[in-house]
């Protein structure tokens, strides 16, 4: 962690991908008690898109990865506050919206569904964005 002004820290966590270096930004930052994830993709562990075709499958990988960030910065599910689920056909919200409620079903977050025209990758369905309160 990295003081900023007084006695706020700044951590950043990295979840290895090549983008975030050529992009220049974390897949979470924790400031104090605050966590923000950076919208995160479906990315599978061998660096390839996980669930070709398959937003519920997406959706969970997304979330996968946007948990283990928060976890390294010491928060954990109940810690989330916000959610913002952003698809590519809103019309598939409702895979999405499974897999986001079997995470959240016990922690409600505020959420936000929204339909965006495309994602850096054609074959990104769904990206996820999480934003955490340290409790």
């Amino acid at each position: 962690m990295v003081d900023l002004k007084g006695d706020i820290m700044r951590q950043i966590v990295s979840s290895g991908s090549p983008l975030e270096s050529a992009i220049g930004f974390s897949r979470a930052v924790r400031a104090g008690p605050f966590v923000a994830v950076a919208g995160t993709a479906p990315i599978a562990i061998d660096g390839g898109v996980a669930c070709p075709g398959d937003v519920y499958g997406q959706t969970k990988r997304c979330l996968e990865i946007a948990a283990q960030a928060i976890r390294e910065t010491g928060c954990d599910l109940e810690d989330v506050i916000r959610t913002r689920v952003m698809l590519t056909d809103i019309g598939t919200w409702r895979e999405a919206a499974r897999a986001h409620g079997e995470l959240f079903s016990g922690v409600k977050p505020a959420c936000t569904f929204v339909e965006v025209s495309r994602f850096i990758d054609p074959a990104w369905l769904v990206e996820i964005e999480l934003d955490c309160v340290a409790t």
